[in-house]
């Protein structure tokens, strides 16, 4: 009865079984919850123009996503300015100002760590185009027209 391996009861290692609670990206609830927040906070400071920086004053700039990593330590924030124009300049000024929109997040949302922010351009939109295109070319479209046939 000592040796459980005899009886059957082998413990692998395999990695973790994926929790029920778990979003289609992996994200656990709480993940999601934070990062909601977080996504709130940053996109309120934007909109109540605390942040001062001529190049994030003169843009329009959506939040549409934050993702935040397992430990709730990083904030990975997709932004995009109206239009899309000037986007690396926008992030640049993010960049710069990460410091104090770090600090006024962590007023924002109740957390035991303030998350670092990270800033990336938001390309769901650019990839919705590209697949849309792609569904009305000629070769799709003659192809569709096939399956119905």
């Amino acid at each position: 009865m000592t040796n459980c391996n005899a009886i059957g009861y082998v413990m692998s290692r395999s990695k973790k079984p994926k929790r029920e609670g778990a979003s289609p990206l992996g994200q656990s609830q709480r993940q999601l919850r934070v990062g909601e927040l977080v996504r709130h906070a940053v996109a309120s400071l934007l909109a109540r123009g605390e942040v001062h920086d001529p190049v994030i004053e003169g843009h329009l700039i959506t939040v549409p996503e934050v993702r935040m990593s397992p430990d709730l330590r990083l904030a990975t924030v997709y932004v995009m300015p109206l239009a899309g124009r000037d986007a690396d300049e926008v992030v640049a000024a993010l960049e710069r100002n990460k410091k104090y929109m770090r600090g006024e997040v962590a007023h924002a949302v109740n957390l035991k760590f303030a998350p670092d922010l990270r800033f990336h351009i938001d390309n769901r939109f650019e990839e919705a185009e590209r697949i849309d295109k792609l569904l009305r070319s000629p070769e799709v479209r003659r192809d569709l027209e096939k399956d119905d046939e």
